[in-house]
């Protein structure tokens, strides 16, 4: 819209006349404005003007929009993390419950047997089965199967020893690979927790960066109400002069 001759313009917004003192020209406006703007009125040219009154109402409502924006970026977020966290299966899992039940009826035995040779209580017993074997021998003359220096007894726990050893072995064998799996599974656990920490911060880093700059985009705004404010006090100034010296004349 041109500037007319009496020093008004027509406002584009609210359409009245308006002192080219009290307008700016669309050219001026921030480009964030005028994007708020042109969702309202798409006719807005940035060749035409603006009234100070319908600009900061703009202003007003591009802040408020931001804030809005920035506080539903942080329930997003957390939508977004519940969500992903829902949606995957669970990595973490009870290892020896799985081992368990993979385990066949030999490998559980051998457990079993690995579990009570390696006790107090298969201890007593060895001891106690020595001790009642050598009392027979030496004490019943009549139930002597083995006597002094009891080589049967010596070839028995030969035989027990010779078998319970590759058994204990297999068992152990059996230990180190439920470590193994459970170390793969700490792994898959940790390095998903490691994902998971750096998407979040990843969005931490970008909300931060966006709300940077509508601090700044805010601060902006209001350093030019201020100019505004500034330049409209000057120009009230020097009309006020002439009226207070006539009124002294």
């Amino acid at each position: 819209m041109v500037k007319k001759q009496n020093g008004t313009v027509q406002c584009q917004i609210c359409g009245k006349q308006k002192r080219a003192s009290v307008s700016v020209l669309g050219e001026l406006v921030r480009p964030s404005i005028v994007a708020t703007i042109q969702r309202t009125h798409p006719e807005w040219s940035p060749h035409g003007y603006i009234c100070f009154t319908d600009l900061n109402h703009f202003r007003g409502q591009y802040v408020e929009e931001m804030l809005e924006a920035e506080k539903g970026e942080l329930s997003t977020i957390d939508q977004e993390v519940v969500r992903s966290l829902s949606e995957h299966d669970l990595l973490a899992s009870d290892i020896a419950k799985e081992y368990e039940d993979q385990l066949t009826f030999g490998e559980r035995l051998a457990d079993k047997v690995a579990e009570f040779a390696g006790s107090w209580s298969f201890i007593a017993f060895a001891i106690g089965i020595i001790i009642v074997w050598i009392l027979l021998n030496l004490l019943i003359v009549a139930l002597r199967w083995d006597p002094y220096p009891f080589i049967l007894l010596n070839l028995v726990l030969s035989c027990i020893a010779a078998l319970q050893a590759p058994i204990i072995i297999m068992s152990q064998n059996r230990q180190a690979e439920r470590d193994r799996m459970r170390s793969q599974e700490d792994y898959k656990v940790n390095l998903k927790a490691e994902l998971e920490i750096r998407h979040i911060s990843d969005k931490i880093d970008h909300i931060l960066t966006k709300q940077w700059e509508r601090m700044m985009d805010i601060m902006q705004i209001q350093m030019e109400q201020m100019e505004e404010i500034a330049r409209k006090s000057q120009k009230e100034k020097p009309e006020d002069k002439p009226k207070n010296g006539n009124q002294s004349g």
